[in-house]
């Protein structure tokens, strides 16, 4: 069984879909409860097939695949399986699982290799599955994530849902390209929580070739699930929402491949579903170096704050800091524009006296 329950709600011509999208960037792991299915036959018959098969691959990516292949079929979280090596008498840090999934390290000494014929046990493969795949031992020291991951991980954090939504692609999230400019606009509706989002955002090719890029959306709130999407300036090419992440993975394709340094503009909108709370602030998620930025949000008359500000955060759930109070206007809403902005998480909070609940938005 996944650790993930994915709707697919992609259509790729119609450039419109239903009950799609999300907004945010929550920590944590997913999985609330024991979801392994222990003792089921089937299941196991599935899991060692889907190994077996995959087994094939080679090089440095195999071990780490079929990990990760195993880990998801199972319905484990890395939380779980270490602590069923703990009582197995064998100690192996979250940490150091999360490292062995990625392929930025991978079990060598002999305490590793004894845990990893009992991963194969609680994941109910067959000996030797995961230890086969395992390569030559690899020079002192962790392997270096990948650009786009580790610009991503600094923002982010280690096992965030954007890594966990995206899976294998997050080690090479949208490297093809890089964001220069992204407008946001966030309206609330009559009982304060998000009722829409619209994005625009001018992006520019580091290479040749680049064609499409993701985007992660989730929401805090469940009970949140956006109602429609409209891409108005690219083609969806594929929206897949992951109910247990509470997060959507958007691919956008631009209509052509860019040449280096060539530019292109996606625009979308996200109709969402009242959440159980009003919204109190919403966040932007940067790993790389924003030319500029702007944030407007629009309050229902109806549901008007007593006061909004902005703020900066170093990393996804950091403290924030350079805060200050924006005023709202006429037409009942706040804006922040930021200019050369460096990588981090901008957002706007605003006051209703009620309950925190966050958005936001990744890619």
């Amino acid at each position: 069984m996944s650790s993930r329950t994915e709707t697919r709600v992609g259509l790729p011509d119609a450039g419109c879909v239903k009950r799609a999208g999300g907004m945010e960037l929550a920590g944590g792991m997913e999985q609330a409860g024991d979801m392994e299915g222990a003792g089921d036959p089937e299941r196991a018959a599935a899991s060692r097939r889907a190994l077996e098969t995959d087994g094939a691959a080679t090089g440095p990516d195999a071990f780490p695949a079929a990990l990760r292949e195993a880990l998801g079929r199972r319905g484990l979280s890395l939380e779980r399986v270490s602590e069923r090596l703990r009582a197995r008498g064998i100690g192996v840090s979250q940490a150091t699982l999360s490292s062995w999934q990625r392929g930025r390290s991978q079990p060598e000494r002999a305490r590793s290799l004894r845990a990893v014929e009992v991963l194969e046990e609680i994941l109910e493969l067959p000996g030797g599955a995961l230890r086969s795949l395992l390569g030559p031992r690899r020079p002192r020291g962790r392997v270096a994530p990948a650009r786009g991951e580790s610009a991503a991980l600094q923002v982010l954090g280690e096992d965030s849902v954007v890594e966990k939504a995206l899976g294998e692609r997050f080690r090479h999230f949208n490297q093809e390209t890089g964001s220069l400019l992204i407008h946001d606009v966030v309206t609330l509706g009559a009982s304060g929580t998000l009722s829409n989002l619209t994005t625009t955002n001018v992006l520019r090719a580091n290479r040749a070739g680049a064609d499409r890029a993701l985007f992660v959306l989730s929401f805090d709130d469940e009970q949140a699930e956006p109602l429609d999407i409209r891409v108005t300036s690219g083609r969806l090419g594929e929206a897949t929402y992951l109910k247990k992440l509470k997060s959507l993975v958007m691919e956008i394709h631009f209509g052509r491949e860019l040449a280096k340094l060539d530019t292109t503009v996606v625009s979308y909108a996200v109709d969402v579903s009242p959440s159980r709370k009003p919204a109190t602030h919403y966040e932007r998620w940067s790993r790389a170096n924003l030319h500029e930025y702007l944030q407007q949000v629009f309050f229902h008359p109806d549901a008007l704050p007593s006061g909004c500000r902005r703020y900066f955060r170093d990393q996804v759930g950091s403290p924030p800091r350079a805060q200050r109070r924006i005023s709202m206007n006429d037409s009942h809403s706040t804006h922040v524009l930021a200019s050369r902005c460096k990588p981090g998480v901008h957002g706007v909070a605003w006051d209703f006296g009620t309950g925190e609940f966050r958005h936001g938005i990744a890619g």
